[in-house]
């Protein structure tokens, strides 16, 4: 099974492609996509975009691919506040190039969209969808075509939505990394309202085993939830980053988000067990501690210096 891994320089596209064998990677590398990421790994590297329709067939023909899994959208909910404009243009219009691609070559595709389509409900795939932010309505906009090509070309595709990751390689604007890297320097951790949003916590290895799986027999036209189970609030989490890095976490609390959503539960679609998140921490604390040279030319970026995560 030839794999073409979309946004696979990614945080998680890039633990999926240490799952399957020798992938072709199309990442656009913008600022959360790096070439570092594929480092150690057998692939073959194409930098492109998924909005350049063209540019994503000559790949499908060329190495002869036989699935899609697209990991590659803009993914972080204050930037879609600050400007929608890119989140329509990549998680909406390039996921409808991928869906024509596919579907004229026969070929599977799974889309990895997010639990936060359903917003603060408790979800399983019938739910309705309610997106509070532009990043989820664009995910959730994503699904809808996914489902409208499964209904009208009969396209072998699915959809998996999992809960927030966690682990290496995670961008520095994300509330893991941040809470480690900020404690690290000695500097406040910005805490959006009361720090008392609930979120549902799976490491990113168990998120890509399931993809895999889901990959190579899912069903087309299913919606998969993948929920990891470890459901914690944003302020309990960073109490917790601070206990297993043997260091006081100095807070911030700043004005909450707009549409903030409380919290997020799915059902779970599959039986399966994840890493505990005692254990996922630890590792992704130990991570971050060894690899100050992939992150620290990352903390420059004024964004993650001057914005809590979601």
């Amino acid at each position: 099974m030839k794999f073409l891994v979309t946004g696979g320089a990614g945080f998680i596209g890039s633990a999926f492609i240490r799952k399957v064998e020798n992938p072709v990677v199309l990442d656009a590398l913008t600022y959360a996509g790096r070439k570092e990421n594929l480092e150690g790994v057998d692939h073959v590297f194409i930098k492109g975009n998924i909005s350049n329709y063209d540019e994503v067939k000559k790949v499908v023909d060329e190495y002869k691919v036989d699935v899609i899994v697209n990991f590659a959208a803009e993914t972080h909910v204050d930037r879609s506040i600050v400007d929608p404009r890119p989140f329509l243009e990549s998680n909406v219009f390039g996921v409808v190039n991928l869906l024509q691609i596919a579907r004229e070559k026969g070929i599977r595709l799974v889309h990895i969209s997010t639990d936060e389509v359903y917003g603060d409900n408790e979800a399983d795939e019938n739910s309705p969808l309610r997106p509070s932010s532009p990043y989820s309505a664009s995910k959730a906009s994503a699904d809808m075509f996914v489902l409208s090509y499964v209904r009208t070309y009969s396209m072998d595709a699915m959809i998996i939505r999992p809960s927030n990751n966690y682990g290496p390689r995670q961008f520095p604007e994300k509330l893991i990394p941040k809470t480690i890297i900020m404690t690290l320097l000695g500097k406040e951790v910005p805490v959006y309202g009361d720090g008392k949003q609930m979120r549902d916590w799976i490491f990113v290895e168990d998120t890509v085993e399931l993809i895999k799986k889901v990959a190579e027999t899912g069903e087309r036209g299913r919606i998969y939830n993948i929920p990891g189970g470890h459901g914690i609030t944003n302020i309990e989490l960073i109490d917790k980053i601070g206990r297993i890095m043997g260091k006081e976490v100095k807070k911030k609390f700043v004005k909450d988000r707009p549409g903030h959503d409380r919290f997020y539960k799915m059902k779970p679609s599959l039986s399966y067990t994840t890493m505990s998140i005692d254990e996922g921490l630890e590792r992704t604390v130990n991570w971050y501690l060894k690899n100050r040279t992939w992150w620290e030319p990352l903390i420059k970026d004024s964004f993650v210096n001057n914005v809590p995560w979601s």
